[in-house]
């Protein structure tokens, strides 16, 4: 069975309520609501939902459902179509902007609990990724840690601690969100062993997969894994059940989860099955 590590039920770590705000307005941290993620849940189970059922289903008007439809699609969670809602695209990622602010507090309680888990003095690889950012972020009050990374957003930060050692990876940077890939990021990572290996992830799929968009960023991490004593997976709830056209590995070959939510019952019996830690984080910051 897994080691896991979780709130009790008075700590329940759900996304607060709160509605994505329209693309007119400021980009601001924001989180699902519990409408909103029973309508994501309801969609992912059947493939496709009409607008009349879900507004029967919550007993709310087809003017409210679409709205949250809308706040859905606009951060690829879900994919509009007429009279209803589908499964977003496997082939492409939504806007990193969007990624950064989506779940933000569960992203820092997240990197909050596995940053309690990553002594000073280690070594690691962290990849591209806004969830692994707010863990290089959670990280810069540690001491003498060695950091290689193929996300220059993380080498920018944690090199404003003199006491790391920050390395970083070559190859071709992304414009879109400063991630570093290619045959060169490979085999400058399969130069070293590291203590700790901690990634993000796409998409975590009922079966165990772990799925990516880009193929070229999935084997800088797949060489992450194949060269670290143990690797670290940080995902919020929203990877659950997220479809991805790109297998990177199957969660089997982590050696922990670190998650905002209890993963649903498919994923947490694979878990079972592979002796990896679940750590779900505690509800609030600090």
């Amino acid at each position: 069975m897994p080691n896991v590590k979780s709130p009790g039920p008075s700590a329940d770590p759900t996304c607060e309520p709160g509605d994505f705000l329209s693309e007119s307005e400021p980009a601001q941290p924001h989180t699902l609501g519990q409408r909103q993620q029973e309508i994501l849940d309801i969609v992912r189970g059947k493939g496709f939902e009409s607008i009349e059922n879900l507004s029967r289903h919550f007993d709310v008007t087809p003017q409210t459902i679409r709205r949250d439809i809308n706040s859905l699609s606009a951060v690829g969670l879900l994919r509009r179509h007429h009279g209803g809602a589908g499964l977003p695209s496997s082939v492409e990622n939504y806007a990193y902007t969007a990624r950064k602010i989506l779940c933000l507090q569960e992203k820092k309680r997240i990197a909050q609990a596995l940053a309690k888990q990553v002594p000073n003095k280690s070594s690691l690889f962290i990849n591209i990724g806004t969830t692994t950012e707010e863990v290089a972020r959670e990280l810069m009050e540690k001491e003498r840690l060695r950091v290689i990374t193929n996300n220059l957003n993380v080498a920018a930060m944690m090199s404003g601690n003199e006491n790391f050692e920050v390395i970083v990876a070559s190859g071709v940077v992304r414009g879109k969100d400063r991630g570093v890939t290619g045959h060169a990021t490979i085999d400058f990572i399969r130069q070293f062993k590291v203590d700790f290996g901690i990634i993000g992830i796409s998409g975590i799929d009922l079966d165990g997969a772990l799925l990516d968009f880009d193929y070229r960023e999935v084997g800088a991490a797949q060489a992450i894994i194949a060269n670290s004593r143990k690797v670290f997976l940080a995902a919020d709830h929203t990877k659950f059940g997220r479809n991805a056209m790109v297998r990177m590995a199957h969660i089997r070959e982590i050696d922990a989860l670190f998650t905002d939510r209890k993963p649903p019952r498919e994923i947490a019996d694979v878990l079972a099955g592979s002796d990896v830690a679940l750590h779900v984080a505690d509800s609030k910051i600090g």
